[in-house]
């Protein structure tokens, strides 16, 4: 897989799940058995704004020309997604959510994995 089309994967993804956040939380939330009171709902639209930028920056970086900044924007968003992936274990470990949680798990890592691969591994034309 190429990085553009990866980061524009991560791009939609991270849209996806922006957009539920921002306008609907308290419809997309408890789907992974999260359920939010209105400053939990509050907290979900300040995320999912977040989310909405790093689709942006996503994007941005899928088409820029300058490598050594697409490297460094790779590694914020590899450290970001490894925390979020490490909160999200956490979190679904400790029962806080229902089993479509382990979804959010796995999208986490996938993310991460993908990231580090561009950052520290590949080498070659795929980027």
């Amino acid at each position: 897989m190429k990085l553009n089309i990866f980061l524009i994967s991560k791009a939609i993804i991270s849209w996806a799940f922006g957009l539920a956040f921002v306008i609907i939380p308290t419809i997309a939330a408890p789907l992974f058995g999260i359920q939010l009171d209105p400053f939990g709902a509050l907290m979900a639209r300040w995320s999912g704004a977040a989310l909405l930028g790093i689709g942006l920056i996503c994007l941005f970086t899928a088409k820029a020309a300058d490598t050594k900044l697409q490297q460094g924007i790779i590694l914020s968003l590899f450290v970001a997604d490894t925390v979020g992936f490490i909160i999200a274990l956490v979190g679904q470990l400790s029962g806080l959510m229902n089993a479509l949680g382990w979804v959010i798990v796995a999208v986490w890592i996938i993310l991460a994995l993908g990231l580090g691969y561009f950052r520290f591994l590949c080498k070659g034309p795929s980027k």
